[in-house]
């Protein structure tokens, strides 16, 4: 299936948006070039700059800091997700057939044929995996926050926690178990790249692995008492 998709990003995140122009689309597909490439830690302005032959002045119109950046690609695949969650269940009825599509969806690669996009999505997925969490795990996270900032992360969460009411109506940590649940697939996933004596990867493929432990994670707490 082939179409455009286009998410509208909180406005407290950027200057101007870079969906205006052509050179602010081009500042967030090579920025998630480059911090795939470098590390978030490496990524500088400068160094966009000089991979797009612009100014550091023409990127800082369109973001205060490269923080900033990182929030607005991240909210971006937030909303990208929530969209992938809705458009994989959508004729789904069984709520277990639901959370194992949706489980299946956080541990495996993005799929190359929902959608156009300008965006490499197998960088996109390695940021996200490595980089994700250095947007909220900040000093000024509740500042931050008072802008809702992270809604749409809130709204996919909220999304996943429905399906697991609609599988166990009892359950009392259906929020906590569709952050949980996402932000292990995150850190299982880079750590059986990375470090895999911090998981059972063993023999398995890494993303069996993770669907796996996941699956078993989530449909044990889930189980009526």
């Amino acid at each position: 299936m082939d179409f455009q998709l286009s998410f509208k990003v909180n406005e407290h995140i950027y200057l101007r948006d870079p969906e205006s122009s052509e050179l602010g689309k081009q500042i967030v597909k090579n920025a998630i070039d480059l911090i795939y490439e470098l590390g978030f830690e490496h990524f500088t302005f400068k160094k966009l700059a000089a991979k797009m032959s612009t100014t550091e002045a023409s990127i800082y119109r369109y973001f205060e800091n490269k923080h900033r950046l990182l929030l607005y690609i991240l909210n971006w695949y937030w909303s990208y997700m929530e969209f992938l969650v809705d458009f994989t269940i959508q004729n789904i009825q069984d709520p277990k057939e639901k959370l194992t599509k949706i489980i299946n969806l956080f541990t495996k690669s993005l799929p190359e044929s929902v959608g156009q996009l300008d965006y490499n999505k197998s960088f996109l997925n390695q940021i996200v995996l490595s980089e994700s969490s250095k947007v909220y795990l900040i000093k000024e996270v509740k500042e931050i926050n008072s802008f809702q900032v992270f809604k749409p992360y809130k709204d996919l969460c909220n999304k996943i926690s429905e399906v697991m009411l609609s599988l166990n109506p009892s359950y009392t940590y259906a929020r906590s178990l569709s952050s949980t649940l996402i932000e292990t697939a995150h850190s299982q996933q880079y750590f059986s790249k990375n470090l895999p004596r911090l998981t059972d990867v063993s023999n398995e493929k890494e993303e069996e692995f993770v669907f796996n432990f996941l699956s078993q994670l989530v449909f044990s707490a889930l189980k009526p008492v």
